[in-house]
């Protein structure tokens, strides 16, 4: 995502959607044999006062979710990943809360919104949270 508009000044706001892995907490609470998982997508867009990087902006993400997707995995990796994401159990609202709290230090940011959607693989919802920071730049 990119947008840019000049009018008294030069504004600029860009975006990415990471998709990510989430682990239910609830899930892994109750249960005694692992947890139910799903994909997810993480979108964030952000207008700046200094330069960032998108690769910063992914990996802030990708460092809030349970793991990260990999295109490829052998069996192995399989392992990793999924020892990783029980290891680090999160409801869509973590992500989106864990994501703001970073950007929210980040002091080149002046403007942000952070959308989180888990495509959920046990119920027949998917769960999305939201949060926007105050006036748009």
């Amino acid at each position: 995502y990119f947008q840019a508009s000049l009018n008294e000044e030069f504004k600029m706001q860009i975006g990415v959607e990471v998709p990510v892995t989430t682990l239910c907490p609830c899930s892994k609470e109750i249960s005694e044999n692992g947890a139910h998982s799903q994909r997810s997508t993480v979108n964030v867009v952000i207008s700046y006062s200094k330069f960032i990087w998108l690769e910063e902006i992914i990996e802030l993400i990708e460092s809030c979710a349970s793991c990260e997707i990999y295109p490829l995995l052998k069996r192995v990796d399989e392992k990793y990943v999924t020892e990783k994401a029980y290891d680090n159990p999160r409801f869509v609202e973590d992500i989106v809360r864990e994501v703001t709290l970073k950007i929210q230090k980040d002091k080149r940011i002046d403007w942000f919104k952070v959308q989180s959607e888990n495509f959920e693989s046990i119920h027949n919802h998917n769960a999305y949270a939201c949060v926007e920071s105050g006036e748009k730049e």
